[in-house]
């Protein structure tokens, strides 16, 4: 564990299926830091009625995208919480180039520097065996996977025997059009990163225990 005093400030990314949400989970509950997601953040600043939430809910309200200034503002406010002094676990931000810069200004000028970027890597091909595998009954709506999860009869539900289906999104086409989406995206931010010494690979194609051992040793450099 880290030196008391000293906040951990992590950026957490990774494709759909990686495993992101899990780990997450974890690093949250053993180093006591928040989880913050962009929607979470929107969602509480317009709850919390701020100017910032009022102007991001008009943008969202007509179906717009928040723009950056907005989007940025609504960060500070929420690192600056009681709960960030230990530090916390940005998910889904930055999203862009530009966010990324601007977040670097931000946490300049909270004094308050980012510790690593953690992407959870898994190969493409390994992430559309884990997205395609779903199945889910239309009866009851349980969900399993051919894989992970199997029912107890191959293709029937467990609850009430229904031919489990597969939706169209979780069609292997659909699946690896989202990827590449995804991937275009994410690259840019990954090289960004890479170019500061923020970024470091843990390999997500292992054991979920695993995986989680990987990213507390790269923390536990931070102590």
């Amino acid at each position: 564990m880290r030196a008391r005093g000293i906040a951990v400030n992590l950026i957490l990314m990774g494709l759909p299926g990686a495993g992101k949400g899990t780990q997450a989970e974890k690093i949250v509950e053993k180093y006591q830091i928040p989880h913050i997601s962009t929607g979470d953040m929107f969602r509480s600043a317009i709850k919390e009625g701020t100017d910032l939430g009022k102007k991001a809910k008009s943008f969202m309200d007509q179906g717009e995208l928040v723009p950056d200034e907005v989007t940025i503002g609504i960060v500070k406010e929420r690192l600056q919480k009681s709960d960030c002094e230990k530090g916390f676990l940005l998910d889904g931000f930055p999203r862009t180039i530009a966010q990324a810069e601007a977040l670097e200004n931000l946490l300049k000028e909270l004094n308050s520097p980012l510790d690593y970027v953690l992407h959870v890597d898994v190969p493409q091909e390994k992430l559309v065996d884990r997205l395609t595998g779903r199945r889910v009954c239309p009866e009851c709506g349980a969900t399993y996977h051919v894989l992970y999860n199997p029912p107890k009869v191959e293709g029937k539900c467990d609850n009430d025997g229904a031919d489990l289906i597969q939706r169209e999104d979780d069609r292997p086409e659909t699946v690896s059009k989202r990827l590449e989406v995804n991937i275009a995206q994410q690259q840019p931010l990954l090289d960004f990163y890479e170019d500061k010494n923020y970024l470091v690979n843990i390999n997500g194609d292992q054991d979920i225990n695993v995986v989680f051992e990987d990213v507390d040793k790269q923390l536990q450099t931070l102590a």
